[in-house]
């Protein structure tokens, strides 16, 4: 039976993993740690606050795995500075309080095209957010790098909108994914026995690892 840390859950990869986590038996507890309060849920402790950090450094009681959910656009952002508090900053403090909390699975949704050394800011990002979970030494840790994700959400992103069609005609891990098998394969991941310290996922893989997950 496992207790789980999540931020990001007001996403749209994340909604969906908190539905799943508060529908999964092996979950016994789960701290949804958020800027703004949930919806309640019967398994769920919604730590809130505008500064999400402020949240996680409440948390006292442990846990064993946990899942980070939390990115947003440029566009979203406002600034290349809250870009990075969002897609970085945060997702490194997510995964040291877990640390804290006696955690041994970090779970982190990032995005395809990751890399330290990318010429593009955003994906620039991503790899050193990346490279920043990986230098934590973590017992095991998965790393979900989805393409374009589906779903609805309460505001559309005009680049996803207008590449959307393209994005699903692209093969391998370039085609887009229902951000709902996101959640559904990083589930399965957590749920399973480990396997590599670190684990990298495309969304091929996770697209597999859901089609065959008993995770629903």
């Amino acid at each position: 039976m496992s207790r789980v840390l999540i931020t990001g859950a007001t996403g749209l990869v994340g909604g969906h993993l908190l539905r799943l986590l508060n529908d999964e038996p092996r979950v016994t507890n789960i701290v949804a740690a958020t800027r703004r309060p949930l919806p309640p849920m019967r398994k769920m402790f919604n730590p809130h606050d505008p500064q999400l950090s402020d949240a996680l450094a409440q948390l006292t009681e442990p846990v064993d795995i946990v899942f980070c959910c939390l990115g947003t656009t440029m566009r979203e952002a406002g600034s290349k500075e809250a870009f990075v508090l969002a897609d970085y900053t945060l997702v490194v403090d997510t995964a040291l309080t877990g640390q804290r909390l006696g955690a041994r699975h970090m779970l982190a949704v990032s995005a395809i095209g990751a890399n330290s050394k990318s010429p593009f800011f955003y994906n620039r990002v991503k790899g050193k957010m990346e490279e920043a979970l990986i230098a934590q030494n973590w017992p095991r840790l998965t790393i979900g790098r989805p393409s374009m994700l589906l779903g609805h959400r309460e505001s559309q992103r005009f680049n996803e909108s207008f590449f959307a069609p393209l994005f699903k005609i692209m093969p391998g891990k370039w085609k887009s994914i229902e951000a709902r098998d996101v959640a559904r394969a990083m589930l399965h991941e957590a749920l399973s026995p480990s396997r590599d310290s670190v684990a990298i996922l495309d969304s091929r893989q996770l697209r597999e690892i859901a089609a065959h997950s008993a995770v629903y």
